[in-house]
């Protein structure tokens, strides 16, 4: 059985009042660094991962590097985790990608598996380095326990491969900063998802 533990990197700019962050690089802020930190408490509490992997944005890399100090596993850096390109809509708020075209805008949240960004990726690229980084953990960590860290984006993709869903449904998974998950593969392919956006670590132990 090998277990993957998917982990959202912690809180940065652009969240709320959200805008399309994608690959635009942004670093923790002080609550994102506390809560990767309450992260890495509870994986090492709880697992003993052999590998972490992250996406090649600092967020993640700086997410991972607190889990790695804590569990003492190597850090790597895997561009399958890589954040959705949002092409022209990068850093764009919601107001002005809707301004660019109002249509896109609200496919995007009504129907998210038709749309392709101006310039940018269609969640069906994202699904495909997804299950790429599956593949690898899968044939190179048989039987052990591995993290990745990843954006909503990625992890909802990973999520939905996992549970057995279509792309359609994309929104139904919820993704929060430094949230955990957790499934395990066995040795025939058969996924068992054991936890969905456990953000319990974070609760009540942050500083205002």
């Amino acid at each position: 059985m090998t277990k993957i533990l998917l982990v959202r990197h912690g809180h940065v700019e652009g969240i709320h009042p959200e805008r399309f962050r994608g690959r635009v690089e942004l670093p923790l802020t002080e609550l994102g660094r506390q809560q990767a930190q309450l992260t890495a408490d509870k994986v090492a509490r709880l697992w003993q991962p052999t590998a972490i992997y992250t996406s090649p944005l600092q967020r993640c890399i700086d997410t991972g590097a607190a889990i790695g100090q804590r569990t003492s596993a190597p850090c790597s850096v895997l561009a399958g985790l890589h954040d959705l390109d949002y092409g022209q809509w990068q850093w764009k708020t919601f107001d002005e990608a809707r301004g660019l075209d109002a249509h896109l805008f609200r496919l995007w949240f009504e129907a998210p598996h038709l749309v392709r960004f101006p310039g940018g990726d269609a969640l069906q690229d994202l699904v495909a380095r997804t299950a790429d980084a599956l593949r690898m953990a899968l044939a190179q960590h048989t039987g052990q326990t591995v993290v990745f860290v990843g954006h909503d984006s990625v992890n909802r993709a990973m999520l939905l491969q996992a549970l057995d869903q279509p792309l359609s449904a994309y929104w139904r998974v919820a993704q929060s900063p430094c949230a955990i998950n957790e499934f395990d593969v066995d040795g025939d392919g058969r996924i068992t998802v054991k936890r969905l956006n456990d953000t319990g670590h974070l609760d009540a132990k942050l500083s205002p």
